[in-house]
């Protein structure tokens, strides 16, 4: 370990006491994880496990806000839940890519598509049902109108299973 001395703002002195981040309970702490995850990602070393960690760390604030609502109210959104998963998962697969030739970039394309099919079979499901498990059970409803009068012409459509 390497000292480190640095005079910073008042505000960002603050704003760091107050941060949490997992495994970090000092300034100290915190700057030597935050370091960290700012050279993984100024090097582009994620792979899509660290990516997936890092990204879950970035709603971290959101998910404790929705445990806290969850708790107060009682109430708990399924819809909710399993879209923060997928949009993580979403973005972690783009943070840990970096194809370097059209065959790798048809592999992440085709990752992506898969991941968005999988969104929208999730939607989908929580739409067929009156209600869905959502803090508005009319939530998903309202807003499948679009999706399923664009799919309506691929119902007659052959589809072929993945390659």
């Amino acid at each position: 370990m390497e000292p480190l001395s640095a005079r910073v703002p008042s505000d960002l002195y603050f704003w760091l006491s107050q941060l949490q981040v997992e495994g970090a309970a000092t300034n100290s702490d915190k700057l030597r994880v935050l370091l960290g995850q700012l050279k993984r990602q100024h090097d582009g070393a994620f792979d899509y496990v660290t990516a997936h960690a890092w990204t879950r760390d970035l709603t971290s604030r959101l998910r404790e806000s929705l445990v806290r609502v969850e708790n107060d109210s009682g109430q708990h959104s399924e819809v909710v839940s399993l879209l923060l998963d997928h949009f993580v998962g979403a973005l972690a697969l783009a943070i840990s890519q970096a194809p370097a030739d059209a065959d790798e970039a048809r592999k992440f394309e085709e990752a992506l598509v898969r991941r968005a099919s999988a969104l929208s079979e999730t939607l989908l499901r929580q739409g067929t049902p009156l209600t869905a498990s959502a803090y508005d059970p009319q939530v998903v409803r309202r807003h499948l109108g679009n999706t399923l009068e664009l799919a309506h012409p691929l119902q007659s459509a052959p589809l072929s299973k993945g390659n």
